[in-house]
């Protein structure tokens, strides 16, 4: 036993250590809000970056929506002497016990997604357990990727394109919100190509070549990629930006893959959320909690797009589409109206006035809840047990 008394330490929105009893706690909070339905055939997904923010929601709603079977991969740190396991790790524990008690047949990789040597690994799973897959949803959110075959690394940058750009920003000094202008840098050609080789499509692409080397895809097979566009307001940072550059790519490996017979590809494009990816972007931590502050209950939880996203993957609803092919669950988010209160409470934002025009004490409780603190019905007062066991089956 190695109990611990756990508190949330760290800087900005990023904590040392997470709270395996809050990660539990999150995730059974996520199953309460899922509505069952039933299919013929359990469906076979497999999900890159099954850990955290969309992909976890997504692994989550296939669980209890559809009760899918199959495998998620992600890349998670262990317990160790001196710091507790990631969140995500306990996160993914908490996701198998789950998946055990609704009778899914779901199992969970901890390797690099980019490395042939884990699609070599969970392709001969996939085979072994279930002969093929019917979905592979892909949520991948990475600061860094090596080639496996050229043993090259490529680093992403959050650059602006073009012209530099200026941005308002949140930031929290001991848990007090602090407005900040923050410049935009020029990312260089080789910062551009080099977020597209971590962000953009040709991972995606090669478990798709795995899977159809080893015929692993089963009729109907389609596939997603999980995506954003935002607003005008993060337009500068995100869409137009490097980021922007990587999204784009993705966007045109599902019309190259959609060529290839027996595959349906598409981008999901998610609407605004609190990730752990996201809270590291400039501008966006603002934006998302002037949104909150203006749709109060009516801002859709990943985990209600990813309900959306199961039904419109398995028939029960029709696709949501836009004229580009992509399916959007971002509709809510975007609406003309929605967009115009957002920009003017932007505009009104100073430090003066940002505890009136945004939800900063929600958005700050959201980035704790990431790691497992601020989770209703935990007491952190009590020590917690942090060697958690990595989710294994014989």
């Amino acid at each position: 036993m190695t109990d611990r008394l756990i508190k949330p330490v760290g800087r900005g929105f990023l904590f040392l250590d997470s709270h395996p009893v809050g990660c539990a706690e999150l995730v059974n909070g996520l199953t309460e809000q899922i509505e069952a339905r039933k299919l013929q055939q359990r469906p076979v997904a497999l999900v890159i970056g099954s850990s955290s923010g969309y992909g976890l929601a997504a692994t989550v709603a296939g669980l209890a929506r559809y009760g899918i079977d199959g495998i998620g991969v992600s890349f998670e740190k262990a317990p160790t002497v001196r710091r507790t396991a990631t969140a995500g790790w306990y996160r993914t524990a908490a996701t198998a016990a789950y998946a055990e008690s609704v009778g899914s047949d779901f199992h969970f990789v901890n390797a690099d997604a980019f490395a042939d040597t884990t699609k070599a690994d969970v392709l001969d799973l996939l085979q072994e357990k279930f002969g093929g897959v019917d979905y592979l949803i892909y949520s991948v959110a990475a600061p860094r990727r090596v080639d496996p075959r050229t043993g090259t690394t490529y680093q992403s940058a959050i650059k602006a394109i073009g012209q530099p750009a200026r941005t308002k920003s949140l930031a929290y000094e001991d848990g007090v919100p602090v407005v900040q202008e923050v410049g935009i840098e020029v990312a260089t050609d080789d910062e551009v190509a080099e977020t597209v080789q971590v962000m953009g499509g040709e991972d995606w692409t090669r478990w798709v070549d795995a899977l159809e080397e080893r015929k692993l895809l089963k009729d109907g097979f389609s596939t997603v990629a999980l995506t954003y566009i935002g607003s005008e307001l993060t337009g500068p940072i995100y869409r137009q930006g490097s980021i922007g550059a990587a999204k784009a790519h993705l966007e045109q490996t599902a019309q190259t893959l959609s060529k290839r017979d027996g595959v349906a590809a598409r981008t999901s494009v998610n609407g605004a959320a609190v990730t752990q990816a996201s809270s590291a972007i400039p501008g966006i931590g603002l934006y998302v909690s002037l949104l909150h502050k203006v749709l109060g209950e009516r801002m859709q939880t990943p985990m209600q797009q990813s309900i959306a996203l199961w039904d419109q993957l398995t028939g029960e609803k029709p696709l949501d589409l836009d004229e580009d092919g992509r399916i959007r669950l971002d509709r809510w988010e975007l609406a003309d109206d929605v967009q115009a209160a957002v920009r003017d409470q932007w505009d009104a934002a100073t430090q003066e006035t940002i505890a009136d025009v945004a939800d900063t004490v929600w958005f700050f409780e959201e980035v704790r809840r990431l790691y497992g603190f601020d989770v209703a019905g935990v007491d952190y007062d009590q020590p917690a047990e942090v060697d958690v066991e990595w989710p294994t089956k014989a």
